[in-house]
């Protein structure tokens, strides 16, 4: 995923057409999307560190879904950003499975409180692309930094 979270933000934003591909720095700037906290390192404990990444990815997995879905009322034709979206949330979902195994079995954690982000649905054309700029621009950011811990 962190490989290709730029790729799919900049796809993205060539999709989305003006003013977001011009300035995207001002329109995506993700100061106000609130993706749960990350504040695991390296040093952190291995059970900290798994929970952390299941709430990451049980947000991200939920703002995939509202993005994929304005973006198929929005841009239908865009088929490979379509189908970048579509593969990120399969890989996401693998993900949540994946930590849900391991988070049970190793640690005994059946349930753990996750954060959805807003929805999108009633907002206009532009209020969702720009809101799925936000989401993606920190996306690319909470990625890397996911990344790095591993």
């Amino acid at each position: 995923l962190n490989a290709t979270a730029q790729d799919l933000f900049s796809l993205y934003l060539k999709c989305q057409g003006e003013p977001f591909s011009s300035d995207s720095d001002k329109l995506c700037n993700p100061g106000g999307i609130v993706f749960p906290p990350f504040r695991v390192n390296r040093t952190s404990e291995r059970k900290e560190v798994m929970v952390a990444m299941y709430k990451l990815f049980a947000f991200l997995n939920a703002s995939l879904g509202n993005i994929t879905r304005d973006q198929e009322e929005l841009n239908p034709t865009a088929k490979e950003l379509l189908d970048r979206l579509h593969n990120t949330t399969k890989t996401t979902r693998g993900l949540i499975s994946n930590l849900t195994c391991l988070l049970c079995k190793n640690y005994n954690i059946f349930q753990v409180d996750v954060s959805y982000g807003e929805s999108s649905k009633s907002k206009s054309a532009f209020k969702k692309k720009q809101q799925g700029c936000q989401v993606l621009r920190k996306y690319v950011q909470v990625i890397a930094q996911a990344a790095r811990v591993l």
